[in-house]
């Protein structure tokens, strides 16, 4: 597994925990970084990690704008909130990032959704991120 899509991994979980437990997710990442900060090869991990987790929250309001206006039916309350996190995630990178293409993002916002998610994660994940990609403004 790749240090980005570690890092993807670690940006996914302190997103969804701060939801949860009503807390800053800097603060969550910050925290996890420090308890393994015995193993090796962490920094780059983290310093994406805290790229994306900072790029996300500070474009959120746009992020669930675009997100609520693709996902026809589903109202953001109604997502699953790790689901919410993924596509936030997504979103950010497909939008605002520009340093991945659009189609390696949502692979690896689909892989995340399978091995973290429900069965019809990947397919809604897929659908709404591919919709991003497609309205996305070239820069």
């Amino acid at each position: 597994m790749s240090s980005r899509t570690k890092a993807r991994k670690r940006a996914v979980d302190a997103l969804y925990a701060a939801e949860l437990r009503d807390e800053m997710a800097t603060d969550l990442l910050v925290a996890t970084q420090e308890s393994v900060s015995d193993r090796q090869n962490q920094d780059d991990i983290f310093d994406f990690a805290m790229e994306l987790v900072n790029g996300v929250l500070a474009n959120q309001l746009e992020i669930d704008e675009l997100l609520s206006s693709l996902a026809q039916n589903w109202t953001l309350d109604r997502m699953p909130a790790l689901d919410r996190a993924i596509l936030r995630l997504g979103i950010y990178e497909i939008v605002f990032g520009n340093q991945v293409p659009a189609e390696v993002v949502i692979s690896e916002a689909v892989a995340l959704a399978s091995e973290l998610s429900t069965d019809d994660s990947p397919a809604f994940i897929n659908g709404i991120l591919a919709g991003v990609a497609a309205t996305r403004k070239p820069i």
